[in-house]
């Protein structure tokens, strides 16, 4: 999925954050880091391109579609079937177990459709990220670790065209690290899919195509990313 920003303007109120890009173009299937100081803008660029947020000004757009010009209803249906979003907070659902938090895409866009090659998959994925004797497991029974890997196995089992991940190592240990950073870069080019990632990790960096580093967009007070 390409995506392109257009003289983009967004703050979270006058006098606060602002985070102002003029141009920026991200190829289909290229992976790309976003580093630079907390506060300078890089998870709040996240959500813009995964429309959970929508500027003040510009445009962004996903592929062929405006992802600001969609409507609430829109951006949500596109963001559930078209992103794997990993979440630097997790976002699981504590009555939920690793399982039914790995398939709520599917329950919530009917859009995907849960089948037997799903069910493999995320059995795979499971293995993959050292939870298969857990699927059954609530989450309030899991370390950190474990959740990070569940948020991000529920972003890679729908095959998204576009993964967003924000610090998506940052809970890990090394060796669960270097993993799940194998498992980011196998995903993205089994599916062709454009990986975009946050990181203050600076050792990941020579796996991407490109680093971009937000302290050259203007974002005067570091308080909101």
């Amino acid at each position: 999925m390409r995506l392109e920003i257009h003289s983009m303007e967004f703050n979270y109120g006058e006098g606060s954050f602002c985070l102002s890009i003029p141009e920026l173009e991200i190829q289909s299937g290229e992976h790309v880091a976003f580093i630079g100081p907390s506060g300078s803008g890089k998870t709040t660029l996240l959500r813009l391109l995964a429309g959970i947020v929508t500027p003040q000004s510009g445009t962004i757009n996903a592929g062929d579609i405006g992802v600001n010009r969609m409507s609430d209803a829109e951006r949500r249906s596109f963001r559930i079937s078209q992103i794997g979003f990993v979440f630097q907070d997790f976002r699981l659902i504590d009555y939920l177990n690793i399982r039914e938090n790995m398939l709520l895409p599917y329950r919530l866009n009917t859009t995907l459709k849960l089948n037997a090659n799903v069910e493999n998959r995320l059995g795979k994925l499971a293995e993959i990220l050292l939870l298969t004797d857990k699927l059954l497991s609530p989450i309030d029974e899991l370390s950190q670790g474990e959740q990070q890997r569940t948020a991000i196995g529920r972003a890679l089992l729908p095959k998204p065209r576009l993964i967003l991940a924000d610090e998506p190592t940052g809970n890990l240990d090394p060796t669960s690290k270097a993993r799940i950073v194998d498992l980011l870069f196998e995903q993205v080019r089994e599916n062709e899919c454009t990986l975009v990632m946050v990181t203050h990790d600076h050792s990941l960096l020579e796996r991407f195509d490109r680093v971009i580093d937000f302290t050259q967009f203007h974002a005067p007070e570091a308080v909101h990313a």
